[in-house]
Parts: C-alpha cells; sequence; structure tokens
C-alpha cells in the first residue's frame, strides 16, 4: 500500500459531505434528507401536542360549566326543594318501648325510624337513606338491630320476633354490640329504652328529656 493511502480513505470517510459512502457523491443530500425528516417528525409531534392541548382546555372548560350549572340543573328537579323526613318532624320526646312499639317506626307505616341497640332505641330518620324501605340497612328499620350488628349478617335470620337478651353472643359479639351501642349515640338521638317482657316503661321528665338532648347536639 503506497504511503498517504490510508490518510486519504480515514479522510474520506470523515468528509461524508462530500462523497457517499462509495466514494461517490451524494453525502450532503444524505444529510438534508434526515435533517429534513426530524423537522418534519418535530413539527408533526408539535402540532400533536398543540392538538391534545387544546382538546385537554375544552374539556376542561365543558367540565367547569357543568359542574357549575348541570348540577344546578339536577338539584332544582322534582322534590329538590322538599326536606328530608328528619327535617319535618319535631323531635321525638324520650319514652321506652315494646317491641311492638318499637316495629311501628319502620319508615313505612310512619316517616319515623328507630331502631334498637343494646337495649337502647336510636332514632335513625335522619339516616332514611341507609335505614329506609329502600336502604341497605333497612331490615333493621323498626327491630332490634344488635344481633345483626354483632353477626355482621343482614338476613332476617338477625331478627328476633320475641325479645333477643343476646344471651348466646360471645365476648367478641357482646364486645361489637356495645361499640356499635357507642357509635349510634354519638350520631342519632337516643330516646328510649327496649323494654323486656313485662317490664313497665319508665316515666321521663321534660327536663331529663332535654337534658338528654343536649348532650347529643
Amino acid at each position: 500500500m503506497a504511503a498517504g493511502d490510508g490518510d486519504v480513505k480515514l479522510s474520506t470517510l470523515g468528509s461524508g459531505g462530500e462523497s457517499g459512502g462509495d466514494g461517490s457523491p451524494g453525502g450532503a443530500g444524505a444529510t438534508a434528507a434526515r435533517s429534513g425528516w426530524v423537522a418534519a417528525l418535530l413539527a408533526t409531534g408539535g402540532e400533536m401536542l398543540l392538538n391534545v392541548a387544546l382538546v385537554a382546555l375544552v374539556l376542561l372548560g365543558a367540565y367547569r360549566l357543568w359542574v357549575r350549572w348541570g348540577r344546578r340543573g339536577l338539584c332544582s328537579g322534582p322534590g329538590a326543594g322538599e326536606e328530608s323526613p328528619a327535617a319535618t318532624l319535631p323531635r321525638m320526646k324520650k319514652r321506652d318501648f315494646s317491641l311492638e312499639q318499637l316495629r311501628q317506626y319502620d319508615g313505612a307505616r310512619t316517616p319515623r325510624i328507630l331502631l334498637a341497640v343494646n337495649g337502647k332505641v336510636f332514632d335513625v330518620t335522619k339516616g332514611s337513606k341507609f335505614y329506609g324501605p329502600a336502604g341497605p340497612y333497612g331490615i333493621f328499620a323498626g327491630r332490634d338491630a344488635s344481633r345483626g350488628l354483632a353477626t355482621f349478617c343482614l338476613d332476617k335470620d338477625a331478627l328476633r320476633d320475641e325479645y333477643d337478651d343476646l344471651s348466646d353472643l360471645n365476648a367478641v359479639q357482646m364486645e361489637s354490640v356495645r361499640e356499635w351501642e357507642m357509635q349510634f349515640k354519638e350520631k342519632y338521638d337516643y330516646v328510649g329504652r327496649l323494654l323486656k317482657p313485662g317490664e313497665e316503661p319508665s316515666e321521663y321528665t321534660d327536663e331529663e328529656d332535654t337534658k338528654d338532648h343536649s348532650k347529643q347536639d
């Protein structure tokens, strides 16, 4: 190999702007083509991003309009101005209930809804969407819910037609009943006791009734 041949070939590889890979002219054209393709790709990508941004802005604007006006339309439908049953009923005076008396307050025969937990009766009317006839816990309306809550059972098997002393529940289940009782006391009005068979109801004075309601407010 003659002196300088290697330098020429290295020079040729390094000078793609003057010759192609086979030594022929055209390297500059290839570079220009690649540059044009990259520029076109960038332009297309930028246009797509712009379109996505515009669509996102349109959707955001539509959502804000729905939040502002759509909900007004939903809330102004039939019955929107009606008050809930709890808001239209006076507060119940404190009294005691037999099982038969408790069953009258099932949300169907009367708008007021009561249920008992661990011998305590609570007015759950303001939770009618849960304890009303169509609610997920409507089975407990007008009934002693203690066993169902203790055993996490929503079937009729958890209800008793006679007074349920819960004596067959284990310690864990009884603790669960007491916890439920405390939760109901915090959220709903305690209106009296569930009477055992033959037990006489207590007489509550207005002062006791007012004092009891004040503790819950």
